[in-house]
């Protein structure tokens, strides 16, 4: 096996200074940016998503935005699938290589690989989806614990997506979602990955977060929704159910005043970055940093680009 290629993952929960942060890592030791963000990818979906303008990158190169339209599909299969030729390329070049993103799964997908699981039951899931709506998502996570004790424990009770995925495979593989993941032990990726997160005071991030909310509808989000939809992206597509567009389709029917709108954002958004908070504490090789601790975070960076693999 050859030498792994160095990769560095800054992640932490929305609003956090993820971007900035990382363009200046790659400013400050030549480096290019790969993007770990599940909304980036799609075109047109620039304000909601906070996609770094052309300023913000300040000529740094950055990867993997506006990839596919949005009633394309996109996982994280295929976001490895685009990911790991791009880190090649850039190691290619004598370039470092930053990851940096709030989507942990192709984050997790990215350094230690994904298992394959059963195609999706379409027919299933609806039927599970159906459920949870008129039942809760409690009383299919109970059924959980009940089929896979290990999975529940690690499964929060509200987390509908996940808990309908773990019973649809368990129901297409006749077997425990735990010991499927415990089999692959997502091992194998030829990558060494330096993992941080951003860590930010709560009502610190918090307040970022109202404010990245009003800043959105100052920045046109309303505009560009009405405009996704007058090209006939439909509102039940997954990138227009997402936090900001779902919200802004509610205030373009009429079911919401504007302020009620940036009222949800503001609440919703909090409960994500809680919801990204919780994955990357899971994760025991991540480093947690300080925003204002940019000289020291950037000698530890440069230490690992520069040291023998």
């Amino acid at each position: 096996m050859g030498k792994r290629q160095k990769v560095v993952i800054i992640s932490g929960p929305t609003a956090s200074g993820k971007t900035s942060l990382g363009v200046d890592l790659a400013l400050a030791l030549k480096g290019e940016i790969i993007s770990a963000d599940s909304m980036q990818v799609y075109r047109g979906m620039d304000v909601g998503t906070a996609k770094p303008t052309s300023e913000e990158q300040k000529g740094i190169p950055h990867h993997l935005l506006d990839v596919v339209d949005p009633d394309e599909e996109f996982n994280a299969a295929t976001y490895n699938s685009l990911a790991i030729p791009k880190i090649t390329e850039i190691a290619s070049r004598g370039r470092s290589c930053f990851v940096v993103g709030g989507t942990g799964l192709y984050i997790k997908g990215l350094v230690a690989g994904l298992f394959e699981s059963p195609p999706a039951d379409l027919e299933l899931r609806e039927s599970l989806r159906l459920e949870c709506d008129s039942s809760g998502s409690r009383v299919l996570h109970e059924r959980l614990a009940d089929l896979d004790p290990e999975s529940a424990r690690k499964i929060h009770p509200n987390d509908k997506v996940r808990i309908i995925r773990a019973l649809e495979i368990i129901h297409l593989t006749k077997r425990r979602f735990s010991d499927l993941t415990r089999e692959h032990s997502f091992g194998g990726r030829n990558l060494n990955a330096m993992k941080f997160c951003l860590k930010v005071d709560r009502e610190e991030l918090y307040d970022r977060i109202d404010k990245r909310s009003l800043a959105m509808v100052e920045n046109g989000i309303v505009e560009e929704t009405e405009n996704l939809l007058s090209k006939g992206y439909s509102p039940d597509l997954k990138p227009m159910k997402a936090i900001g567009y779902r919200h802004m389709i509610t205030y373009l029917k009429g079911d919401w005043s504007l302020d009620e709108a940036i009222s949800e954002l503001q609440k919703d958004t909090r409960r994500y970055a809680k919801r990204q908070l919780t994955w990357f504490r899971a994760d025991p090789e991540v480093t947690w940093i300080e925003p204002g601790s940019f000289h020291i975070f950037k000698e530890k960076v440069k230490g690992f680009l520069i040291e023998t693999a």
